[in-house]
């Protein structure tokens, strides 16, 4: 009984985790948001996943954020490939010159 038990709960756990990942794909950053809005809801989404036992790096949060930001981010990211390597920027840097872009920008208007 155990065994049937434990081996529902896995399968339950694996479906949790195929959808979580199914989300995580589909997000994408509204071109009226925070980049603290839209990180946070990625790392929601990675710390679901983690929570269900599942390796989340933050390599794939990395490389979400830089394929999905908005357009008026792409001078930040060129400035970031002229200065560092991105495969091995670690997540809060990314966020950190992402949000510093976010404020300068608000300073302006």
């Amino acid at each position: 009984y155990l065994r049937s038990e434990y081996q529902g709960c896995e399968r339950t756990k694996g479906m949790q985790v195929l959808n979580l990942g199914r989300e995580f794909e589909m997000q994408s950053m509204k071109e009226t948001e925070k980049i603290k809005g839209y990180t946070d809801r990625l790392l929601g989404i990675a710390n679901r996943v983690r929570l269900l036992g599942k390796d989340f790096p933050d390599e794939r949060i990395v490389q979400k954020i830089l394929v999905t930001i908005p357009e008026k981010y792409e001078s930040k990211i060129s400035a970031l490939e002229e200065s560092k390597d991105l495969s091995t920027i670690t997540l809060g840097e990314l966020i950190n010159a992402l949000q510093a872009q976010e404020q300068r920008r608000m300073l302006r208007q």
